[in-house]
């Protein structure tokens, strides 16, 4: 059964009742802010600064005791913004103490929020905390997820693949820098320069025209050799000579940057090897949830991705509908407007943009390689009536395949293409074909 946000919004007002003590904090690296407030949003007590340690933890557990004692509150729920990482220790240890709900207020919501009461834009510490317990005291919050299972492995290992791709991008665009300056018909000779053993051994050795030209083709050639044990090595070699005749490369501080492309090459490999390791750890977490052999029957998804798309979402379960699942990963449509012109909608993108990446190239895959999905797509670029770009295609994809995995999960069901698409949408792509 479906939940409209409207009840849920309701359900969580209701929640916050007479006899609930709200705690909002402001979260920092060294000390946090807290200040009390009852349903009302009235505030209760002085606001108490403690410190990022256990015995500020105690502090503050043993200020809300005081406080329900004096003032006869049964109920105690902690509100907090999940910006950075500071968050997770204290949530972590709230969560262990049973009277206390532990929530999350967006920081976009506090932002907007925070000038109502004094109409200033003045940030502070500890009057953020007195707007994150108002909002949380109006509803205006959502429960906190902290996985404790496979799940938290799973994101772990996802948060730390996204860091060693960036790391790769960062290192591979820095090397197209050095060439672009130092040898730039480089890529004229090997189109991928980092892909084959070949290229590196060359870009480790002799990456440039001046240390070309010194060895000439037979020495070239034998450098080569020590890589792959090809006949491409005479030919390759050969053009690289070439190149380096007619290159217009800068001629200075040659050595250095031959030691610059060693460093970061051999940089590269080693994190190459970091990411073959971690995903050999993702499929292994994977294997010990509950829907990883239903959810690998999709055509189109691999071991990584899914594992990584699981690391982000958690136990897809836990949600009662894929429009959830959307809302996290940023997919909620807002207006797109300014002034008198509308010009429609857009993703809101306030969700987890990691979410969002894995989910993008999981998209990219299955228009590809799953006929379904492809077929959906291409209806969607091509319909008369309200055609989408290939991003918004793209996105609509994306929340499909959200939905499907949220299907399969909960009824722990293998794919089965004829229920892919319910009676409305087959009929649609039945007519555009």
């Amino acid at each position: 059964m479906r939940v409209r946000y409207e009840d849920r919004q309701k359900r969580k007002q209701l929640a916050i009742t007479d006899d609930t003590l709200v705690v909002g904090v402001d979260i920092a690296k060294n000390y946090q802010w807290a200040r009390f407030v009852d349903f009302r949003g009235i505030e209760h007590d002085h606001a108490l600064k403690f410190k990022n340690r256990k015995g500020g933890f105690e502090a503050i557990l043993t200020k809300i005791r005081s406080v329900c004692k004096q003032e006869g509150f049964k109920k105690v729920v902690v509100g907090m913004e999940p910006t950075g990482h500071y968050w997770k220790a204290f949530a972590n240890w709230l969560e262990k103490q049973t009277d206390i709900t532990v929530v999350l207020v967006n920081p976009y919501a506090t932002k907007q929020a925070k000038e109502l009461d004094d109409n200033s834009q003045t940030k502070s510490d500890k009057k953020d905390a007195l707007t994150i317990a108002k909002l949380v005291a109006q509803g205006r919050y959502f429960e906190l997820y902290l996985p404790h299972d496979v799940y938290a492995e799973l994101r772990g290992l996802a948060t730390t693949r996204t860091s060693l791709n960036k790391r790769k991008n960062a290192i591979k665009n820095t090397i197209t820098a050095v060439l672009d300056e130092f040898f730039p018909e480089y890529v004229e000779v090997f189109k991928h320069p980092l892909k084959g053993k070949a290229s590196r051994h060359v870009l480790k050795t002799c990456p440039f025209p001046k240390f070309i030209r010194e060895l000439g083709e037979d020495g070239v050639t034998e450098e080569i050799k020590k890589a792959v044990k090809k006949t491409v090595g005479r030919k390759k070699a050969r053009q690289l000579v070439e190149a380096a005749q007619e290159s217009i490369g800068a001629d200075y501080g040659e050595e250095a940057a031959r030691l610059k492309l060693q460093f970061l090459i051999n940089e590269l490999e080693l994190l190459e090897q970091q990411t073959e390791e971690l995903e050999k750890q993702m499929s292994c977490a994977l294997d010990k949830t509950d829907y990883a052999e239903f959810l690998l029957t999709i055509k189109g998804i691999g071991i990584v991705t899914l594992a990584a798309c699981l690391g982000e979402l958690g136990d897809p379960t836990r949600f009662d509908n894929p429009r959830q699942m959307s809302r996290m990963a940023g997919y909620n449509l807002v207006e797109d407007s300014s002034g008198k012109n509308k010009s429609g909608t857009k993703i809101s993108k306030r969700g987890r943009k990691n979410l969002r990446s894995v989910l993008y190239q999981m998209a990219l895959t299955m228009v590809a390689t799953n006929d379904e999905m492809k077929e959906l797509y291409n209806y969607l670029k091509t319909r008369e009536k309200d055609s989408l770009r290939k991003m918004q295609a793209l996105i609509v994809v994306s929340k499909k395949i959200l939905t499907v995995i949220h299907t399969l999960a909960k009824k722990k069901e293998s794919y089965d293409p004829d229920k892919v698409f319910g009676y409305v949408r087959r009929e649609q792509l039945k007519a555009a074909a």
